[in-house]
């Protein structure tokens, strides 16, 4: 395995110790026809492969997988190639560093700066199922809202941002993420209380004794529990 004298360095590894890895899903044309203008300007790939040593003289591919696809087709036999630590961290990095994974923010957290640009960047994209949602409107209610006990993001639709459930909502999830807190025992904000689930309000009815708390609906308990 690594032992790391060789991380960091850039060297001309045989395609036969590399493994590809979870490839690309870049089209045939944009592989093929890149082949063809590398093999045209001297076979050298002047943006390296990352890869990480799996084994002696054994690589796998963590990024610019689309580089190692186009040497492949160009009938190469080495690729120049930068050799990363083994650790998933440096491949998240270096996937998103090559444009080939998209960063999350946690909303449970994130500023609103970090919610608007997040928003902007999932409205601008064609054929966006956010196509409508007004960002600062938007931005707004989920910033004001008591989004570190979210345990799904369920909870957005109640805020009437334009955020509706199915793709709208499922979007989301494209850029965010969330690390809820616990939930406390007695809460009174009612707008927290309407983004709970009817199942959290029932759990909290019942650690309150609140009589006949199973038969309630969700305005119902609401309103009980934020006495």
């Amino acid at each position: 395995m690594s032992t790391f004298t060789d991380v960091g360095n850039l060297m001309h590894l045989y395609l036969d110790e590399i493994d590809p890895g979870k490839g690309t899903d870049a089209s045939e044309f944009l592989i093929t026809a890149t082949a063809k203008q590398l093999n045209d300007a001297g076979g050298r790939n002047w943006l390296p492969v990352i890869v990480r040593e799996t084994d002696k003289d054994q690589y796998e591919v963590i990024s610019n997988a689309f580089i190692y696809a186009v040497a492949e087709a160009a009938g190469l036999e080495r690729v120049w190639c930068i050799i990363a630590d083994s650790s998933q961290e440096t491949a998240n990095v270096a996937q998103l560093l090559a444009g080939e994974a998209i960063p999350k923010v946690n909303l449970s957290t994130a500023s609103r700066d970090e919610i608007m640009a997040a928003l902007e960047y999932l409205i601008e994209q064609p054929a966006s199922a956010l196509k409508g949602v007004k960002p600062s409107v938007a931005t707004n209610r989920i910033e004001e809202a008591p989004r570190q006990y979210w345990k799904t993001f369920d909870a957005i639709v109640a805020l009437k941002c334009g955020i509706t459930k199915g793709k709208k909502l499922d979007v989301l999830k494209q850029v965010f993420y969330l690390t809820p807190q616990p939930l406390p025992d007695v809460i009174k904000d009612r707008v927290l209380l309407q983004t709970l689930t009817i199942a959290e309000l029932k759990t909290m009815a019942k650690k309150r004794e609140i009589a006949g708390y199973t038969k309630l609906k969700k305005p119902d308990l609401v309103d009980l529990l934020s006495q």
